[in-house]
């Protein structure tokens, strides 16, 4: 094997096990042993555990980002787009069960940047400007967009999350209820809502 065949190879016996098991259950010893090669193989190629996690969860975050951000980015109608960016979210799940797995665990090398949640917020600065614009056409303050924008991706991404565990209904028929739930919830909105009075 080529090092970097070795290093391909390290790295998918290492996502299946971080998908499996989480970031602390997972040693470079059960690494290496799955990997048929000695825990010195894996410290020359990343260090360590940390190094191969990062390498992980960096491909995967950048699959996820540029399949939410070209979902974004082909424009249309704001429904449209509410649409393409759940089945695009809900895709990479399909596709990507274990690095999906990977992204929504906590881990003790998780920071600010690089994570699911910092992923999930870029994401939801992208769709803030759309709203903001909607919300001018609708009457209601611009200055809430952000806020539903974090509700928004927020409900996409947790359902997202049931969904993997769940796996019905099928991915078209989800992304149809959750739109139905955003877009019909963002077309009824108050202009200034207040919690019921008791």
């Amino acid at each position: 094997m080529t090092a970097s065949q070795r290093r391909e190879q390290l790295i998918a016996v290492s996502r299946g096990l971080f998908a499996g098991k989480g970031f602390e259950g997972t040693s470079v010893e059960e690494i290496a042993a799955t990997a048929e090669v000695s825990k010195p193989v894996v410290y020359e190629h990343f260090g360590g555990k940390e190094g191969i996690y990062a390498v992980v969860v960096d491909r995967e975050v950048q699959a996820l980002t540029s399949a939410l951000t070209g979902a974004l980015a082909e424009g249309g109608h704001p429904k449209v787009m509410v649409e393409r960016t759940a089945l695009a979210l809900l895709g990479y799940i399909e596709a990507s069960e274990d690095g999906f797995r990977i992204l929504v665990r906590d881990s003790p090398v998780a920071q600010a940047t690089g994570t699911f949640s910092s992923l999930i917020g870029d994401v939801a600065t992208q769709v803030e400007h759309i709203l903001a614009d909607e919300f001018k056409r609708s009457g209601l303050d611009p200055k809430t967009a952000p806020l539903y924008a974090q509700m928004l991706v927020g409900m996409v991404a947790l359902t997202g999350q049931y969904w993997l565990d769940a796996q019905r209904p099928k991915k078209t028929e989800v992304a149809a209820h959750l739109v139905n739930l955003a877009w019909n919830g963002l077309v009824g909105m108050e202009r200034r809502p207040e919690l019921t009075k008791r």
